[in-house]
């Protein structure tokens, strides 16, 4: 109903309504809600290039959070919802797991977790205390995610610390860091092909090896380009 909080279910009609093509007048008409109460729904959580269901209702359960409501009231209006202090730290340690898999550093992963599910950055303090390393750790992890473009820099409006945030794109970025790898490995396999020669075992090895990795990454690297482009014209679409 108008005047109640977004659900989990609200959110993911959203989503698929994004992913169709739907503009947010036709959203908001499936949902019975004001087109002014999607439109701010999407544009607080990434814009429609980058909303996705579960990460836009943690962050409002987050938010909730910061600033709680009286208990009472809050079951009056109807909201309490989202995941509990629990459910979100478990959240956060699964994709800190995940992005290790990648071959990201523990580290630069725990940053990359916390940063996802803040809604407003955090500094280099709020960064070691979260996750109980050394001011001189947290340095290296995020000096290694802004040269790889993941992360932004920017001032505290409270204090003189800076404050750490994702790019916009950080997600298509991470894929294209790991493609990076793969592909120098790729050039290196097929190098080594050459070395030891196409027609022994261990030529033919290498040059299988190569020739996938690199059509894998060429792959990736379109598929990204195409996400940015998409990105682009929506962004420029939203702001007209």
């Amino acid at each position: 109903m108008p005047g109640r909080r977004l659900t989990a279910a609200d959110r993911r009609r959203i989503a698929a309504g994004l992913a169709q093509g739907s503009d947010y007048a036709g959203i908001a008409r499936l949902l019975g809600r004001p087109t002014s109460t999607v439109s701010r729904e999407v544009a607080r959580n990434g814009g429609p290039g980058r909303y996705r269901a579960d990460l836009a209702h943690f962050a409002t359960a987050h938010r909730a959070r910061r600033n709680p409501r009286p208990p009472a009231a809050a079951w009056r209006a109807g909201e309490h919802s989202g995941p509990d202090v629990g459910a979100a730290a478990a959240f956060t340690t699964d994709l800190t797991a995940a992005l290790v898999d990648t071959g990201m550093p523990r580290t630069a992963a725990g940053v990359m977790a916390c940063l996802f599910t803040s809604e407003t950055g955090r500094t280099a303090a709020e960064l070691a205390r979260h996750l109980q390393v050394s001011a001189a750790t947290i340095s290296h992890a995020v000096g290694l995610l802004q040269q790889h473009g993941l992360i932004r820099r920017g001032r505290d409006g409270q204090s003189r610390r800076h404050r750490y945030s994702l790019d916009e794109n950080a997600g298509v970025r991470s894929a294209v860091v790991g493609v990076r790898a793969n592909q120098r490995l790729a050039t290196t396999a097929l190098r080594g092909a050459d070395v030891f020669g196409t027609d022994t075992a261990v030529g033919t090895r290498l040059a299988a090896a190569g020739r996938f990795l690199e059509g894998f990454g060429d792959e990736v690297l379109r598929a990204a380009e195409k996400h940015w482009r998409k990105h682009t014209q929506n962004t420029r679409s939203t702001t007209r």
